[in-house]
């Protein structure tokens, strides 16, 4: 066991897509964030001739959230009855009611007035509320089988519901809004642009400037058709927007700064826990993930018995000075982090499992996901080491989607495995996990429920890393992670701001996302032209696979000439390569800061110095 295989070095984390991308991932405690993505509708879902119903999100407490629909009586005459109807996307339910009789066939609920409530005399109106669990906002409103809006006409549907809008432009005071069109029988006669649930503005475009917005402040937006009869259709997906400026979050020490621990790095990588220490970077951290365990026959397994809890420590490598005796029942990494936390009581540890080589587990998993949560428990939680970790991390590289190997156990699969992870190990310990970056147009992102799931975490590590590189052998050469799009960029979809910007949208707030930085860079070699898009004949050699080179290597051997999309990038020879740096370091986590993130993690200490300085950059920019 004294080199590294490639399969052990393949069990490094990539964050995107082709065809050598690390991990999977996990966290979160409540409901806090698809709620988030309810928060209104105070606007009509659809319409009734003489009569409108609106929905209201009251309250929203983490775990749940209270909702309140109210029948106004528009026409000349009483009514004697009411009956609202509506859809709930799957995961979404009425727990209670009062002042109405609520039930439901599937995800579609039926709410009919009690017996002193049904009479709206004109111009009155009534309300009934309720208790809901969930991440999803009403649909298909109807009131007395018309639409809700008051404006029906017999035979007229409803508008469809507009495209997700995409936020750019975002100041201080302001973002600017794009979305697709909805579609109707009869023709669009403009959008409501809704903040927060409240509508702001209504417009004939595709387009929307909102301002007098406060800095540093979060935002929600949806939009709704209406069509030319007036009637409006159900609300588009929501877009999370976080102006700029407002300063930094009011506690930097909340801010996630997490780092990878490889198990197989104590190999031919001679990387310690030890070194965390002697680096400075175990102070400059929150948190740090343990990987990898393994994930077999539907079950959590120990990845590497030896590096994990078998290997013993001389006085001069171990964190605490004291040396390992043969037969202290644990020792190895395990041991060595339970020394590490000694010395830094606030630093959390949290077991990661799966990751690119081991993911195909996964789908085993998926088929009882109690049976899999609770094997996960149970060794986590060994009274050998239960000390040690703070909670569990799901690297799944993909959830119904294609890694190393192709899953197909569903959209719903990657939820119901954190749900059931959530409910083993219960709300003191984290449950985190890391996702895909892949924003394209029906990509990663959108292979699984991440949304449904998030209620489930408490962040994903977002893999934002590893977009580009030699495993497309002729290029073009591109940065492995952009920040941003660029002109010319290989693959619209794959950088940072695109797949932050896109899981925003599916309602995950920022809060729960950390962004990804890797400590390595990817190269091509057989390259002639400096700038990027040029062509290669393959990957540059690193030592320890072709392709990829640590940064604490690059640092010296090709230094940056040059940044594109917010990553550095240098030409040394017929080699070409991108990487981050502390500078480029420093303005992703302004990034992450503007954009209201959790903090960061990146994949994996032993690229950096042996003083830290990556990770100096990321605790300082977090700050």
């Amino acid at each position: 066991m004294t080199t590294e295989t490639p399969q052990r070095r393949s069990r490094f984390r990539f964050g995107v897509a082709t065809t050598t991308r690390t991990r999977a991932m996990a966290g979160l405690t409540a409901l806090l964030l698809p709620l988030a993505a309810m928060v209104g509708l105070a606007s009509p879902a659809e319409a009734a001739t003489s009569a409108t119903a609106t929905y209201v999100k009251k309250s929203d407490w983490g775990t749940g959230f209270e909702g309140q629909w109210t029948v106004k009586n528009t026409g000349t005459t009483s009514l004697s009855s009411w009956t609202i109807e509506w859809d709930f996307p799957s995961g979404t339910s009425v727990t209670s009611a009062w002042d109405a009789t609520v039930t439901s066939s599937g995800t579609h609920w039926t709410a009919k007035n009690v017996g002193w409530n049904g009479t709206v005399a004109p111009g009155a109106s009534v309300s009934f509320g309720f208790n809901g669990a969930g991440p999803g906002a009403p649909s298909g409103c109807k009131l007395n089988g018309a639409s809700c809006d008051g404006g029906s006409v017999p035979g007229d549907n409803a508008p469809s519901a507009p495209g997700t809008p995409t936020a750019s432009n975002i100041t201080d005071t302001g973002a600017k809004l794009t979305w697709s069109a909805a579609t109707d029988d009869n023709g669009i006669k403009n959008y409501d642009v809704l903040r927060n649930g409240s509508k702001v503005a209504t417009v004939t475009g595709l387009t929307y400037t909102d301002s007098g917005l406060t800095a540093g402040s979060d935002y929600s937006y949806t939009i709704q058709a209406r069509d030319t009869a007036d009637q409006t259709g159900p609300a588009s997906g929501s877009v999370s927007v976080h102006t700029t400026g407002g300063g930094t979050n009011p506690d930097p020490g909340s801010k996630v700064k997490l780092g990878y621990f490889t198990n197989w790095g104590v190999y031919d990588r001679n990387y310690h826990v030890k070194n965390l220490e002697t680096s400075g970077s175990a102070a400059k951290i929150t948190h740090i993930n343990y990987a990898f365990g393994n994930v077999t026959n539907g079950q959590c397994a120990i990845g590497d018995a030896y590096a994990d809890y078998q290997k013993t420590y001389d006085a001069a490598s171990s964190v605490s000075g004291v040396a390992d005796t043969w037969d202290q029942p644990v020792a190895g990494s395990i041991n060595q982090l339970r020394e590490l936390k000694a010395k830094h009581p606030g630093l959390k540890v949290i077991w990661s499992f799966g990751g690119w080589t081991w993911s195909g587990g996964f789908g085993a998993a998926a088929q009882n996901p109690t049976a899999f949560a609770n094997s996960c428990y149970n060794l986590v939680e060994d009274p050998r080491w239960a000390d040690v970790f703070d909670g569990i991390d799901i690297d799944w590289e993909y959830p119904n989607a294609c890694g190393l190997s192709c899953d197909s156990s569903g959209a719903s699969a990657f939820k119901n495995v954190v749900s059931a992870l959530r409910t083993r190990f219960g709300s003191s310990n984290l449950v985190t996990a890391a996702i895909t970056a892949d924003a394209s147009s029906g990509g990663k992102i959108d292979a699984a429920d991440y949304a449904g799931a998030a209620q489930y975490v408490d962040w994903y590590n977002v893999m934002s890393y590893d977009f580009f590189g030699a495993f497309d052998a002729d290029g073009p050469t591109a940065p492995h992670s952009p920040l941003t799009s660029y002109s010319g960029i290989p693959q619209e979809g794959f950088n940072t701001d695109a797949a932050i910007t896109k899981l925003k949208g599916k309602g995950i707030a920022g809060s729960k996302l950390n962004i990804g930085i890797g400590f390595y860079g990817r190269g091509w070699t057989g390259v002639t032209q400096a700038t990027p898009g040029g062509t290669a004949t393959g990957p540059a050699p690193g030592k320890y696979e072709q392709g990829i080179e640590d940064y604490k290597i690059l640092k010296t051997s090709c230094p940056s000439t040059g940044t594109i999309a917010g990553t550095a990038y240098a030409k040394c020879g017929s080699n070409w390569w991108s990487y981050d740096t502390p500078a480029t370091i420093a303005g992703k986590m302004t990034y992450a800061k503007n954009q209201g993130l959790k903090g960061a993690f990146f994949w994996e200490f032993s690229g950096d110095t042996s003083n830290g300085e990556l990770v100096s950059a990321i605790d300082s920019g977090l700050r």
